[in-house]
């Protein structure tokens, strides 16, 4: 199958998200789409994908245009897409969730379990899935999972498969296995669209990289010949400077103290347990870990969100354990929260409002009961600019914001404040590899102004950068502590799948 997106524009009002992009694919190759944030490239699968409609352009498959009114349609052509988080229900067996909606039955009308899960073991052997046809979904792990929904699209007969993002949740062990199904799909005549950020990863797997800037084809490169510096100056149209620029700590007195904290999570299952670690001025702390195994849970008893079941949080030796939000963050606390959309922002609310968010109540951008609006205007704009956060006015509303300048205005807003402690969880998360160097740099400067900085993050290359220490967290308790500079990637991905560490790593 050859399928060919020519001339795609997409407009939406005061943007052009897609601006004549061409993109092709064949049987039994993988593309690689690259593009910060807010380039184009969700649009762009959306088109494909039949969720969004083209202003212009057209799709073809083989040749011929079609047009998808709905996902229904794509699939139905031959399309199937792997979203970053899974689409899954927990309790179903791996079979019951494959089969979903497209169920066989047998002459009668029934159900025909027995053939599913026959097709499901066949497609798992031809492809080297390596899957158990009646494991319950929740019960596995994130990179079987994600075989899950491999099969889903391979059971509905998929000839070119989109992958979103599709690292994001594995340890660098099911990154390498990943990789090997990538290669067996391809070895099969299965094209692949492969979405990523992670240049090192497009220049392993891919056989050739589109890159999207602003949403315009920015160029086309060869995974054999380009390079990393290539690829990023592309991406963002400037020299980027990809490696951490740091030097070594200076440690001082201790700003937090976790002690024995025990946290829930939403269902009321233990979440993080009998977790103890400090961090002190002038050093970045980085947590690791596969998502999922506390982390979330850990940040948000420690600023405020959530409430610990039992331990203690000490924040500048005063204690904070189950203190509100607003007193954390007088207390000197920075948060660039995990989710910028829930916790970090509101939506409906204009730029202006954003900023001042979590200081609208006291000076400068108040002076009794009134706020002064003027001063705020100005900040806004500063900080916007100073931060590159994409807008046509500080008066849209954050909601018409890209994710990733969604972040842009966080960190912005939280990184302009005088801090003693800053927890950041994901700062980067969906933002492009030139807000990363800036961002990355902003970080090592509260360390070196005198800062603590507790970092957590999902991206081992953004933790072994970054942090003077490293925690490994795994099923709610810290299971070892690496030195980054000695540390290899694959070590740090055992602990996190659970391997203990040796004596003297351990935390």
């Amino acid at each position: 199958m050859k399928l060919e997106l020519r001339d795609i524009t997409k407009r939406f009002p005061g943007v052009i998200a897609n601006d004549s992009v061409n993109l092709e694919v064949n049987s039994g190759e993988v593309v690689a789409l690259l593009g910060e944030n807010g380039a184009g490239k969700s649009t762009l699968m959306n088109i494909l994908y039949g969720l969004y409609t083209a202003d212009e352009g057209e799709v073809l498959i083989d040749g011929a245009p079609v047009h998808f009114d709905d996902p229904g349609d794509a699939i139905e052509a031959g399309l199937g897409m792997v979203h970053q988080h899974f689409m899954l229900v927990p309790v179903f067996d791996l079979t019951e969730n494959v089969i979903l909606g497209v169920e066989p039955t047998s002459a009668g009308g029934r159900l025909d379990m027995g053939e599913a899960r026959e097709r499901v073991a066949e497609i798992s052997a031809r492809y080297g899935l390596d899957v158990d046809p009646s494991a319950i979904v929740e019960n596995l792990p994130v990179g079987v999972q994600q075989r899950v929904e491999i099969i889903k699209v391979l059971f509905r007969e998929a000839e070119i498969i989109i992958f979103d993002e599709p690292t994001a949740v594995l340890t660098p062990q099911e990154v390498s296995e990943f990789f090997e199904i990538i290669r067996g799909l391809k070895e099969n005549g299965k094209g692949i669209i492969f979405i990523t950020h992670k240049l090192g990863e497009v220049l392993t797997i891919a056989d050739r990289i589109t890159v999207l800037r602003r949403g315009r084809v920015a160029g086309e490169a060869d995974p054999k010949t380009t390079t990393r510096q290539e690829l990023s100056e592309m991406m963002v149209g400037r020299p980027v400077q990809l490696v951490v620029d740091k030097g070594p700590p200076s440690p001082g007195e201790v700003v937090l103290e976790v002690t024995d904290l025990a946290v829930a999570d939403d269902r009321g299952h233990g979440s993080v347990a009998g977790v103890s670690f400090q961090v002190r001025a002038g050093e970045i702390v980085g947590i690791a870990g596969v998502q999922g195994n506390g982390q979330t849970e850990l940040v948000e008893a420690i600023t405020g969100l959530r409430h610990p079941v039992s331990g203690r949080i000490r924040i500048g030796g005063a204690d904070y354990t189950g203190a509100s939000p607003r007193q954390i963050h007088n207390s000197g606390v920075a948060h660039i929260p995990e989710d910028r959309q829930d916790d970090g922002l509101v939506l409906d609310f204009d730029l202006v409002e954003n900023m001042i968010l979590d200081g609208y109540y006291d000076e400068p951008y108040s002076r009794g009961l009134s706020i002064d609006w003027d001063h705020s205007r100005d900040v806004a704009e500063r900080l916007v600019e100073q931060f590159d956060v994409r807008t046509p006015s500080v008066d849209v509303t954050a909601g018409h914001l890209s994710g990733g300048n969604q972040q842009k205005l966080i960190v912005a807003r939280e990184f302009a404040r005088d801090t003693k402690l800053v927890i950041a969880a994901q700062p980067t998360r969906g933002v492009d590899v030139g807000s990363i160097e800036y961002i990355h740099s902003q970080i090592v400067e509260e360390r070196d102004s005198g800062s603590a900085v507790l970092i957590v993050s999902s991206e081992l290359d953004e933790v072994t950068a970054l942090a003077d220490r490293i925690l490994v967290m795994c099923r709610g308790r810290i299971v070892a502590e690496a030195d980054p500079k000695i540390t290899t990637h694959a070590q740090l991905g055992l602990y996190m799948a659970g391997e203990t560490a040796p004596p003297e790593v351990r935390p």
